[in-house]
């Protein structure tokens, strides 16, 4: 390869380099357990209740909850997204919906200067762990 090539390809593979470990480095998410309440009514099954804070940046690896999840945007603003549905920006009061097959493909901050703060409740069975990863 001739250097007038190297110089146009040089700055190219650096952001590619600089774009692969950006994403590698994102923030992980903030998780903090709220409440478990067993479901009388609903044997095996229990709710859960979860704050979770995105800081700036932070990205989701791809997922899913084996439980019915409902997200509820407290501040900041998220993207969301699950396999074979629509990419949605939510903010302050708009709710987000996962069913228990759903594969979550997208879940992050829309901002990479502000944080943002969500609520999920699941439903899901007490044996479960509240995530899974997925491909």
């Amino acid at each position: 390869m001739t250097k007038a090539a190297w110089k146009l390809l040089t700055p190219v593979l650096l952001l590619s380099a600089y774009t692969a470990e950006a994403k590698q480095i994102a923030p992980a998410a903030i998780v903090n357990q709220v409440m478990t309440k067993e479901l009388a009514d609903y044997p095996g099954k229990e709710a859960v209740v979860l704050t979770v804070v995105y800081p700036p940046g932070s990205v989701d690896p791809v997922h899913r909850h084996d439980a019915h999840a409902f997200v509820y945007v407290l501040e900041g603003s998220i993207v969301m997204g699950v396999r074979g549905g629509k990419t949605v920006t939510l903010t302050p009061g708009q709710t987000f919906y996962e069913g228990p097959n759903d594969v979550h493909t997208i879940g992050r901050n829309a901002s990479r200067t502000r944080p943002a703060k969500f609520l999920v409740v699941l439903l899901k069975d007490r044996n479960k762990p509240v995530a899974i990863p997925a491909h």
